[in-house]
């Protein structure tokens, strides 16, 4: 069918709309008409090479929208269903069959390679090539290609417009803290930056009942919205110390802390901030190869560091859980949501790069 898509043909090329070929469904696929997509900043990673995504491609992973048509096979959903576009795995790999999917041995395979796995490409330009499937989905356009598998159907009584987050940095933030470290009532968190996954942190904390939510960044505007969020107290890295103040504020250091910047120096901050035996968790995306450098004397005193993945969530059972929470009012993340129309992909691109917004979402 056709579609208007997004393109990228060079690293750290503009987004490029374009009237494209999208292949029909496999028995296991589905197509999904997208009502909204959210641009994360993976998806800028990959234009700018920092992930090794085959050029040209079209990205987005952030899709939410409705059925469209299913493969022979599709059991899951049925045309006019509202859902939810994720990530992809393989579920056939020790971490899948062990409830790991974010660790998917094959998870480079299914969400970077830029096709299907069996390494049929879903997108063309007349006789030329495009790179698809980007997490499974490629949802930077008006159509986009799923596999059954990572589709997650949702009510009718929410606006799809707002829920195409919740496939990536929302789940990524909330579910580090619901799933991943399990926090409790009264416990204390300080996340460090405010962007979409460490405001979704800051909210779940919320909800889980800690005491000191810390919220800590260098955007004045964005400490405000954290406070109105949930965080109890809030930190000006350009002002103050972050590791200084936290520990203040905690008198000793939080039980955990979550770095959602992908930097170094605030991995680094976030390890140092922690009492002992407390945990740090890291968020941040970085490019491979990216190295940091800790106080081994810190670490071996019972302090913990844990990489996450996708907020170790079952996307499924987790997504569900946040939309309930949405509905209650208790937790607003379409507070971080500003909407531009699709062929404004450019003019989102750069309010999210110089952080007047937090999570645009396109709307096709």
């Amino acid at each position: 069918m056709d579609i208007n898509a997004a393109v990228v043909y060079k690293k750290s090329d503009e987004f490029n709309i374009e009237k494209l070929k999208l292949s029909d469904p496999n028995e296991d696929e589905v197509i999904v008409r997208i009502i909204g997509s959210g641009i994360c900043h993976t998806d800028l990673a990959a234009r700018d090479q920092h992930l090794p995504i085959p050029l040209p491609s079209v990205f987005g992973h952030e899709g939410a929208g409705v059925i469209e048509k299913t493969g022979t096979k599709v059991s899951k959903v049925k045309p006019g269903d509202h859902v939810i576009l994720s990530w992809g795995c393989c579920g056939k790999c020790p971490s899948c069959k062990a409830g790991l999917a974010p660790y998917c041995h094959n998870f480079f395979l299914y969400n970077f390679s830029g096709a299907r796995p069996d390494g049929t490409t879903t997108l063309r330009k007349g006789d030329q090539e495009i790179h698809g499937s980007f997490f499974g989905q490629s949802s930077f356009a008006d159509f986009a290609l799923a596999s059954e598998k990572n589709v997650v159907k949702v009510g009718k009584d929410v606006p799809l417009e707002i829920l195409g987050p919740l496939g990536c940095g929302v789940q990524t933030g909330a579910g580090a803290v619901m799933n991943t470290l399990d926090v409790s009532p009264g416990d204390s968190v300080a996340v460090f930056g405010a962007g979409t996954v460490g405001m979704s942190a800051i909210m779940a904390a919320n909800v889980c009942g800690c005491t000191t939510v810390i919220g800590i960044d260098r955007n004045p505007e964005r400490l405000e919205l954290a406070k109105e969020l949930g965080a109890t107290h809030t930190v000006n890295a350009d002002e103050t110390d972050p590791v200084e103040a936290v520990q203040s504020i905690t008198g000793g250091g939080p039980n955990y802390t979550i770095e959602c910047v992908g930097n170094p120096k605030v991995l680094r901050q976030a390890v140092d901030a922690l009492p002992l035996c407390g945990v740090c968790a890291l968020l941040g995306v970085v490019a491979p190869g990216t190295e940091v450098g800790l106080d081994m004397d810190r670490i071996m005193n019972g302090r913990t560091v844990k990489g996450v993945i996708e907020g170790d969530a079952i996307p499924d059972l987790f997504i569900p859980r946040l939309i309930d929470l949405y509905r209650k009012g208790r937790f607003p993340f379409d507070r971080l949501i500003k909407f531009y129309p699709f062929e404004e992909i450019e003019k989102a691109v750069e309010d999210m790069e110089k952080g007047s917004v937090i999570k645009p979402v396109l709307r096709p």
